[in-house]
């Protein structure tokens, strides 16, 4: 269960910071997936910002509540 938890771990991590950075900085985000540059993209990446941010929270949360639940004995 070890492994499954510092995973969980690791992919909060890298959706919550992508997520964060598609939201904050979509244009960024634009250029680097080659969208073209209209307002329907824009505000298409910032939701899509908006999930993976929520996704990070969503998994740091399980794996620090399952952290704390067992003592942090893994």
């Amino acid at each position: 269960m070890t492994r499954s938890i510092a995973l969980m771990a690791g992919v909060a991590g890298v959706a919550g910071a992508a997520g964060l950075v598609t939201l904050v900085r979509p244009a960024l985000a634009r250029r680097a997936l080659g969208l073209p540059e209209a307002e329907a993209t824009l505000y298409a990446l910032r939701i899509a910002g908006m999930m993976l941010f929520a996704l990070g929270l969503f998994l740091g949360g399980f794996a620090t509540v399952f952290t704390l639940a067992t003592g942090g004995a893994w």
